[in-house]
Formats: C-alpha cells, sequence, structure tokens
C-alpha cells in the first residue's frame, strides 16, 4: 500500500519542483530577449562582452540551455519511454546535439572567462568536459545497445544540466544564511553547484547496485 503511494507522490513532487525551476530558468532567458549585452549578468561582463567570440558563446549557452534542461527532464519519464518510445528517442537525439554542439562547446568558452580566479576557472572548466563526456558516453552506450549504462550516464549528464539550478539555489541559501562575501559566495558554489550534483547520483548508483548485489546472494 505505502509503494503504490509514494510512487505518485514522489513523481508529483519532482514535476512539480521541475516546472517551477524550469520556469525560475526561463525568466533568467527572457531577460536576454531581445538581444541584449547590458543587462543582468553581463553587467558584470563589460570586457568579455566586446569579444565576437565571447557573445556568439553566451547567447548560444543561455538559448539553448532551457531546452535542454526542458527536454532532458521528460527523458526519464517512464510512461513516455514505454508508451511513445519513438518520442522519448526523439527527444534524446535533440538533448544530446545540443549538448555536444551548442551548449557545451559555449559553456566551455565561457568557463575560460569565468569571476574569479583560477580555482573558479578550473570548476566550470572541469565541468563543461564531463558534461561533454557523459553526455557523448549516454549516447554511445545506446548505439551499443547497452540500456544500463546509457541511463546511468545520461542521468550524470542531467545531473551536470541541474547545476544550472542547484548553483543558483546554494547561492541563495548562503548568502541568506552565512552572508559570506559575494566572490567567495561565488567561488564556493562554482564547485558546489556540480558536485554535489554528481556525488547524489553516484550514490544512487551505489545503492542501487548494492542492493542489486543483497538480493543475489540471498
Amino acid at each position: 500500500m505505502m509503494k503504490s503511494i509514494s510512487i505518485p507522490v514522489f513523481k508529483v513532487i519532482y514535476y512539480a519542483a521541475f516546472i517551477y525551476f524550469s520556469y525560475l530558468m526561463l525568466l533568467i532567458t527572457l531577460q536576454y530577449i531581445p538581444l541584449q549585452f547590458d543587462v543582468a549578468f553581463l553587467n558584470l561582463k563589460e570586457e568579455e562582452i566586446q569579444l565576437p567570440y565571447y557573445q556568439i558563446a553566451f547567447f548560444a549557452h543561455v538559448y539553448s540551455s532551457i531546452f535542454v534542461l526542458v527536454l532532458g527532464g521528460f527523458q526519464f519519464s517512464k510512461s513516455i519511454r514505454i508508451k511513445f518510445p519513438s518520442i522519448h528517442k526523439y527527444i534524446g537525439k535533440i538533448y544530446v546535439f545540443l549538448i555536444l554542439l551548442v551548449s557545451c562547446p559555449s559553456g566551455f568558452i565561457m568557463a575560460l572567462h569565468a569571476n574569479g580566479d583560477i580555482f573558479t576557472k578550473t570548476s566550470f572548466v572541469l565541468q563543461a568536459v564531463l558534461w561533454f563526456w557523459f553526455t557523448y558516453k549516454a549516447f554511445d552506450y545506446v548505439r551499443l545497445k547497452n540500456w544500463d549504462l546509457h541511463q546511468k550516464f545520461m542521468l550524470r549528464s542531467f545531473a551536470l544540466t541541474l547545476s544550472a539550478i542547484s548553483l543558483r539555489l546554494f547561492k541563495w541559501i548562503i548568502v541568506n544564511t552565512l552572508a559570506t562575501p559575494p566572490m567567495d559566495t561565488y567561488k564556493f558554489v562554482a564547485w558546489l553547484g556540480w558536485v554535489f550534483n554528481i556525488a547524489v547520483i553516484e550514490l544512487y548508483f551505489y545503492i542501487k547496485d548494492y542492493r542489486k548485489i543483497k538480493i543475489i546472494t540471498l
């Protein structure tokens, strides 16, 4: 009885949170429509935004990320995956190619110009590299029909996709509880925003695999 109740409740919480945070990310994206160079985050990048390649990278990243976030969220719908496998496949292809060809390369360029010192830049560069690698491996394992590893790498990829949300969430929490200096906060959440997500996913894999082993050995 508890199992039949808990699953729908979890789904409601997941989709409610997903829709809410997607809405917040949409609001951030809309700040840059129509194309503007002196709003929000760009007020801190007055020198970088003068560079043509940074302009392309920034707007490519901002405009594509909202689609990556939304499409990635629907990839984990069991109903879509089972009842509409062609839709699941189509959405997955768009998600993968947006990351590999647009969001990740542009994010890598932005990482090289990230605010802060080498500590902050290293975090964002490493995140971009891992995001590309996890997403590529998820796609590669589909071609090899290794569904278990495909799912694991897709979850890792989406964990890094969600770092756009978790970074801002952790920043809000720290600012409103610890009141640390802005740059110190930024340096901290630059790492926490994505390392925390990956740690949660890896813990989930560990527990899931441990339960499988325990069932087999019983």
